[in-house]
């Protein structure tokens, strides 16, 4: 029933893009519904809201006919690859926009509250969904307790100390172009801790990537003046590198929990982002105290919890089922360049041709470094069952809303 009610919603607002082409603001309520494919399986409630959207709004004259070419259309559309793809950029640069959304909403919400109740929130329509599904309600009464405890763990680990770390040092270090260059390093950590807990040894071509990434930082960095005399840029850092470290153990456990395939990426994901979320929520109300919200500021949480996290959850799991690996690590590390630009347009800052080419310069090696990463798997860190299939979850939210 959700299926059919979203696909006839999708194929409805495809029809009506095609009479209303000349009209940006009706085509971009028509480009929201088309992504919502019928696969995603996405929340009812906001398919009919945009439904709805689209009958009170738009006055176009639409047919059956017109309904059954677009389904038709649509159809064949959906199956495409450069649809995927183009999916999986939308969703990062969704993602993307989140940093100065975040940069903004911290000059009135502490940063802790912040994070906390964002995730709190995406985590309870994750909830939702996951108890209206029966097949999900059966998997959630098979966990042990020994699941229980890793999942509690993993929930600690990436939403209340990285996202919680994450939310800080954008507050204090000035530009948010740095703590997403910072955090771009998780795949170079997550190699040296490789090193050392499993005695994995890099290729000659990741020692490289790894040189040049270090070169590319040093080149952003350069000449290090306002981070070493400004004890708000050392909190920032220090929360930075905190976040970076948290996000690679967690990449790490990720990887180990979900190749077990004991239980779905939703499952795995809702519970250890509720559990995560009511901690860094409770942390901040216990250290920050309750805020006073402006409407603005309740806009900037509500939008970063239904759009830019529960929405581009579902929408990147559908999107993981159709693409490879290498295709989703490339579009992946154009985020730390999206984050850039997006700084540059809506929080006015300037990087120099010098920083410029220090982003690029890490981006690309991360991108390589995960390209040619050997075939054995740093999953290994730790003690759990390996099977033959890459979770989705990992890239879910590892994927850097850290995003």
């Amino acid at each position: 029933m959700l299926q059919s009610l979203t696909s006839y919603c999708t194929y409805y607002a495809v029809c009506v893009l095609s009479h209303t082409v000349n009209n940006p603001y009706k085509c971009l309520i028509c480009t929201l519904l088309l992504l919502l494919h019928p696969s995603s399986q996405f929340l009812y409630n906001l398919s009919q809201l945009f439904f709805v959207l689209i009958q009170s709004t738009l006055d176009c004259d639409i047919s059956i006919k017109d309904v059954i070419h677009g389904m038709k259309s649509f159809s064949e559309i959906v199956k495409t690859r450069a649809f995927s793809i183009f999916q999986a950029f939308f969703v990062t640069i969704l993602w993307s926009s989140s940093w100065p959304i975040m940069k903004v909403g911290l000059q009135e919400i502490p940063p802790l509250f912040f994070a906390g109740l964002r995730y709190f929130i995406a985590s309870l329509i994750l909830v939702i969904i996951v108890l209206a599904t029966p097949k999900h309600r059966k998997v959630i009464k098979t966990i042990s307790r020994r699941w229980w405890i890793r999942l509690v763990i993993y929930g600690l680990i990436f939403y209340s100390f990285t996202q919680g770390a994450q939310f800080v040092a954008i507050l204090y270090l000035e530009d948010t172009i740095t703590v997403s260059l910072l955090l771009s390093f998780t795949p170079i950590l997550v190699l040296v801790l490789a090193i050392f807990l499993v005695k994995e040894k890099p290729n000659l071509a990741q020692i490289l990537f790894v040189f040049t990434a270090l070169v590319g930082a040093l080149m952003y960095f350069y000449p290090f003046v306002e981070i070493q005399t400004s004890v708000m840029g050392l909190i920032g850092l220090v929360a930075a590198i905190v976040g970076l470290v948290t996000n690679a153990l967690s990449t790490i456990m990720g990887r180990g929990i979900n190749k077990t395939q004991e239980f779905s990426p939703l499952v795995v994901t809702t519970i250890s982002m509720l559990i995560g979320s009511v901690v860094l929520l409770v942390s901040g109300l216990i250290i920050e105290g309750v805020p006073t919200l402006s409407l603005t500021s309740i806009g900037y949480i509500l939008w970063l919890s239904f759009v830019n996290t529960a929405f581009t959850f579902t929408l990147w799991n559908n999107v993981m089922q159709k693409l490879q690996a290498v295709e989703i690590s490339i579009i992946n590390n154009t985020m730390l360049v999206q984050i850039a630009i997006l700084a540059l347009i809506f929080l006015g800052e300037r990087p120099t041709a010098l920083e410029w080419i220090g982003v690029i310069i890490v981006a690309v090696s991360a991108l390589l470094l995960q390209i040619f990463k050997p075939k054995s798997d740093v999953s290994q860190l730790l003690p759990f069952k390996k099977t033959e299939e890459i979770s989705l979850v990992e890239k879910d939210f590892q994927s850097n809303d850290t995003k």
